[in-house]
């Protein structure tokens, strides 16, 4: 079985129940992205199939009804991974912004994709070519539309 239908799959399965909120803005932005050619995205290709049933799912909302504890674009997030307790903080962008080494992922990244949409307190399954984990999202660092920075 191929990683991109092993992935599948799994998500199909683990986030079938999940409620995501996302911001009009977001949306748009993030539809234009799935629309875009895929033969550039390389290892970003399994992932947009992933993306694309979060947003058809996902409640969309206006940026400014957008709970500040709630994962959107450009938010920096601390988490703590499940399997080892590891704590992290990153931003999730999009993928031109990634820039790992500086804490930027992509939202096409397993776990990027993952955590668009969840908010404080949530466990979020996510996987991997390493297999599948949760993560705990402990904080919110910095959000966008709280902070008024709607036009990134």
């Amino acid at each position: 079985m191929s990683i991109g239908l092993y992935v599948k799959i799994w998500s199909d399965a683990m986030m079938s129940n999940r409620k995501i909120l996302i911001t009009e803005d977001d949306m748009r932005r993030l539809r234009l992205l799935l629309g875009a050619p895929r033969q550039d995205r390389g290892r970003d290709r399994p992932y947009l199939e992933t993306l694309e049933t979060e947003l058809d799912r996902a409640t969309v909302v206006k940026p400014d009804e957008i709970t500040p504890d709630v994962i959107t674009m450009n938010s920096k997030v601390r988490i703590r991974i499940g399997s080892s307790g590891f704590e992290t903080a990153f931003t999730i962008v999009f993928p031109e912004d990634a820039v790992p080494a500086e804490e930027c992922i992509s939202v096409l990244s397993p776990l990027g994709a993952a955590l668009l949409g969840y908010g404080v307190g949530d466990r979020v399954p996510f996987s991997t070519p390493m297999g599948a984990n949760t993560c705990e999202i402990l904080k919110v660092l910095y959000q966008p539309e709280t902070a008024g920075d709607v036009v990134l």
